[in-house]
């Protein structure tokens, strides 16, 4: 192994620097994984220009990146969980690196035969979405509503409740063009919101009822319009805040419906959080990952020396899924 790594370093600039780093070194209780792809995600761009020092940013330092795939390639003291060469995926900060250090709690096995490139844009959605089901009591033959369905984080929640046994699996998209999207990712009713109203078209399609849980990506008044979409005793958790953290509600759906509202932020701060939620995963979503059940929407994916482009993809707004970049050897 080197002493050396190839990451992208934000904090110099208005773009990502392929720099040579420090290979970090794990640990008690962590993991040395090297790594060989990773996925890109909403928070990339706004760090990279938060922190652009020729923009106003704070100019620190950092490796980019949240989301990876490979292999494990040394144990901290401690650690007899996992062993050297075990196929490995998971979530967190400087992952846009050849090599990454993580909490040994906190790193996902990789299914045998699932590639380093498909399964590094799994992590995220995978944690965030059972997570928030987690958080709802969600239990199979419930229905549910995902907002922002066709965004990556969303097909993603589409395709686990659907494996986790959902009776109805409704989500929104603002294009019609995406339509067969959410089709083929097991959504049984698609609402075009630039077309029908959220709260007529889930009502409508749930007999007047509601849905039992919604997982809201978009907030704003988008949340608003969720709460008389929800059946009695349902549940609305926000996850994401596409369209902004403020929304003006009717306390009125939200009491005489007796539902329940949940925010959930799962960072890696609250580590007793996280690893419940991962214990969730190993038991009712890795094996549906394994069979083929949840698989993540890739755009594109690149070589690490093709950055520029992949953040210029990001920006455009127009990227169907994942950008994943890998990390060959140099």
């Amino acid at each position: 192994m080197t002493d050396t790594m190839r990451a992208l370093v934000g904090g110099i600039g208005p773009e990502w620097v392929l720099g040579e780093v420090p290979v970090p070194r794990p640990g008690p209780g962590e993991v040395l994984i090297r790594n060989r792809a990773a996925a890109t995600n909403n928070a990339d761009i706004p760090m990279l220009a938060e922190a652009d020092p020729t923009h106003g940013g704070h100019g620190k330092e950092f490796i980019a990146g949240f989301e990876y795939a490979g292999e494990v390639a040394a144990l901290g003291e401690g650690v007899d969980t996992w062993q050297v060469g075990d196929p490995v995926m998971g979530s967190i900060p400087s992952a846009f690196a050849e090599y990454v250090v993580a909490d040994h709690r906190f790193v996902l096995p990789r299914p045998e035969g699932l590639d380093p490139e498909i399964a590094c844009a799994l992590p995220t959605g995978l944690l965030t979405e059972h997570g928030a089901l987690t958080t709802a009591g969600f239990t199979a033959g419930q229905s549910v509503l995902i907002t922002g369905a066709s965004t990556a984080i969303g097909l993603i929640g589409a395709q686990m409740v659907k494996a986790l046994g959902a009776s109805h699996v409704i989500g929104t998209t603002r294009s019609s063009a995406k339509r067969a999207l959410l089709t083929d990712a097991g959504v049984d009713t698609v609402i075009v919101t630039g077309e029908q109203d959220l709260t007529a078209a889930t009502l409508s399609a749930t007999d007047g009822k509601g849905v039992d849980v919604v997982l809201d990506h978009i907030a704003g008044q988008t949340f608003a319009q969720c709460l008389p979409a929800t059946a009695e005793d349902g549940h609305v958790v926000n996850i994401g805040r596409l369209d902004g953290a403020e929304s003006t509600i009717n306390l009125d759906h939200l009491s005489y419906r007796h539902l329940t509202v949940h925010g959930v932020s799962f960072g890696f701060t609250r580590d007793w959080e996280m690893a419940d939620i991962i214990a969730g995963l190993l038991a009712d979503v890795i094996p549906a990952v394994a069979r083929g059940e949840i698989r993540p929407v890739i755009d594109r994916a690149a070589d690490i020396t093709d950055f520029r482009q992949a953040a210029g993809r990001l920006r455009s707004g127009e990227a169907v899924g994942k950008i994943v970049l890998t990390l060959a050897s140099a």
